[in-house]
């Protein structure tokens, strides 16, 4: 609601104001009634203030001079004037004031809430146009990175088309000198946030994406995201690679991870930058026989003898996964064979164990296709998998992938055999999904076309919860994350998982964790 003051010396009319005028039916709230103008400075002082309603001629402080105050406090802010006078004068300084409305005594009530229906309008109003423009503030910068991945990816054309060059020109693509180049920039490992070992780290991990991209902008140059740990960068001008090292000196020493640049070869014009970004995608493939934190040139990659027998490596990895995803264990045996022979040409130590690696990551992608989680699966954290480091055979690489892929299959086949957990998985993503909302047993199993007697006999048959113990757990365990964001309020965490009512918020916090979330956040600091 809109918050209005009143301020009239005549007590009668003040108090008649405040009793007859509708005021909640028209979207409005009184703060205060007061009959001076020093008093409504004061509220104004305290409460911010939408609409003031003032007499003209108060003692001490009349009420074209608390409108010019109410004007300074707050310039937008709406003045209705009301006077038993008809003097011009007023009348006139009224009008200078930009006042909304100048009503007369004694006072018409209709023509009053008239005046107000008017201006809650205008606030409506402005306040939608506010909204549009903060939508567009935020879309624009969605907008420019979906026409560069666009762009990049060959799925525009750059023609002379009126709509693609208006879009580019605003932008200030159409402006652009050659040479071009394209880049590709990956953090490095940040794939594996999902494991136990990293969340606490989580937070810097974003902070390291935030700096990357600060680095970016602050050269100049344009940039689109490609995914969460991979970024695209378009060099143009004269002095293509010294933009580049000063971006990688920028990196290097602000940020505590590494980064691999993949880059392409230098094109004439910008139509042709297409080529040079699959370039650099290919570049930064190279990653596991070059290693990371490198710059790694498409040239490079191309001329490099023990990739060729590397191309085949997404096929077969294709069908390892096939393979174990249909439980057969033959399959999955005779693939890991056939992958590690296509790339026995491999002489490098360290090139096998990046090998490896790419494998664990692949199948990693694959399995959250899945709705899966590797390191949840074979119940081992990040650090376990240095063990490929201690391996000195390939044979013995070979043999650990083959015991890793058997035993994942072996838990797919069980998760599948259960008639109903994929119903189940469903109705969790979908209640973690919904933590916000006041959800029920009954809204779940409308959506999923079950009656709520037998969908929370099923729910508590498979997760060994009821649907309330797991909703709560859900939203405690999203709170515990949110409370380590200090920017966010106790009561915006309590909002965003779903408590209105802060007191229950906090009991129920204090009962899962032990301590109240105001304790929990002292402790993270």
């Amino acid at each position: 609601m809109y918050k209005v003051l009143l301020a009239d010396d005549e007590l009668l009319d003040l108090e008649g104001m405040r009793r007859f005028i509708p005021w909640s039916e028209l979207g409005l709230e009184v703060v205060e009634a007061v009959s001076n103008g020093f008093m409504a400075c004061e509220v104004m002082d305290r409460h911010p203030i939408d609409i003031l309603v003032t007499d003209v001629n108060m003692p001490n402080m009349s009420g074209l001079e608390l409108a010019k105050i109410a004007i300074e406090k707050k310039s937008n802010v709406r003045i209705i004037f009301v006077s038993g006078y008809q003097d011009f004068h007023y009348v006139k300084e009224a009008l200078s004031l930009k006042a909304c409305s100048y009503v007369l005594k004694p006072m018409d009530d209709m023509e009053l809430i008239d005046s107000l229906r008017g201006i809650t309008e205008e606030l409506k109003l402005e306040e939608q146009q506010r909204e549009a423009e903060e939508n567009y503030r935020h879309m624009k910068p969605m907008a420019q990175n979906d026409l560069l991945v666009r762009l990049l990816e060959g799925e525009l054309v750059w023609d002379r088309s009126d709509s693609l060059m208006k879009l580019a020109a605003s932008y200030g693509l159409n402006h652009l000198e050659g040479p071009f180049r394209s880049a590709v920039l990956e953090i490095d490992d940040l794939h594996w946030l999902k494991s136990k070992e990293m969340e606490n780290d989580a937070h810097k991990l974003e902070n390291c994406l935030k700096q990357v991209y600060e680095i970016i902008y602050s050269n100049g140059l344009y940039h689109c995201k490609l995914t969460r740990n991979r970024l695209a960068v378009v060099l143009h001008g004269q002095g293509l690679d010294r933009s580049l090292e000063e971006i990688r000196g920028s990196i290097d020493s602000t940020i505590s991870m590494s980064v691999t640049v993949g880059l392409g070869e230098e094109v004439e014009h910008i139509s042709a930058l297409t080529q040079s970004y699959k370039q650099a995608l290919e570049a930064l493939d190279g990653k596991m026989f070059f290693g990371r934190g490198q710059v790694i040139n498409y040239e490079d990659v191309r001329r490099a003898p023990e990739l060729n027998d590397a191309k085949t490596l997404d096929i077969r990895l294709d069908a390892l996964f096939k393979a174990m995803s249909n439980y057969d264990l033959v399959r999955v045996h005779d693939e890991i064979d056939n992958l590690f022979k296509s790339v026995s040409t491999l002489r490098s130590k360290f090139t096998v164990y990046n090998l490896a690696m790419y494998i664990v990551f692949k199948l990693d992608h694959y399995l959250q296709g899945l709705d899966e989680d590797l390191f949840e699966m074979l119940g081992m954290e990040l650090h376990s998998l240095d063990v490929v480091l201690k391996f000195e055979m390939m044979g013995d690489i070979r043999s650990w992938l083959v015991r890793k892929v058997f035993e994942i299959s072996e838990k797919i086949r069980k998760k599948r055999a259960t008639k109903n957990s994929r119903l189940i998985r469903e109705i969790l993503k979908t209640m973690k999904e919904r933590t916000k909302e006041n959800i029920t047993l009954k809204d779940i199993a409308e959506q999923f076309s079950f009656s709520p007697n037998y969908l929370g006999h099923l729910f508590k048959e498979e997760t060994g919860k009821n649907f309330s113990e797991m909703l709560i757990s859900m939203r405690m365990e999203q709170a515990r994350e949110l409370l380590k964001n200090p920017t966010l309020k106790i009561y915006e965490v309590a909002d965003q998982v779903g408590y209105r009512y802060m007191p229950y918020f906090s009991r129920q916090f204090k009962e899962t964790y032990g301590i109240t979330p105001m304790e929990f956040r002292k402790g993270e600091q």
